[in-house]
C-alpha cells in the first residue's frame, strides 16, 4: 500500500530537484543536469518532459528556462507539502 506513495515520493523528490537546478542555473541542457544533479540523463529527460507539460519550464537553444508558472506552482507546492505532513502527523497519532 506504501510503495506507490513512496514511489511517488521519489519521483516528486526528483522533478523538484532538476526543476530547482533550472531555475538556478538556467538556461541548462541535460549533460550539465544531470552532472549536477548525479541524474541519468534519461531521467532528467524524463523530469524535463514532465516539467514542460506542466508548463513549468520550457525549451530554448541554450537549454530549458523556467516560465512565469513557475513561482506560484512552488508557492502551491509548498502550501500543499504543510498540508500532507499535518495529515501524515494525524496518521502516525492513530498507530
Amino acid at each position: 500500500m506504501l510503495e506507490n506513495l513512496e514511489n511517488e515520493i521519489d519521483l516528486l523528490k526528483r522533478h523538484l530537484t532538476v526543476l530547482k537546478l533550472v531555475i538556478e542555473n538556467e538556461p541548462i541542457g541535460i549533460v550539465k543536469l544531470s552532472e549536477l544533479s548525479g541524474i541519468p540523463q534519461h531521467k532528467v529527460r524524463y523530469s524535463l518532459r514532465v516539467l514542460e507539460h506542466r508548463g513549468l519550464i520550457k525549451p530554448s537553444f541554450q537549454g530549458a528556462i523556467t516560465t512565469k508558472k513557475t513561482k506560484p506552482y512552488l508557492n502551491k507546492l509548498e502550501q500543499k507539502l504543510k498540508h500532507i505532513s499535518k495529515e501524515l502527523s494525524q496518521l502516525q497519532k492513530i498507530l
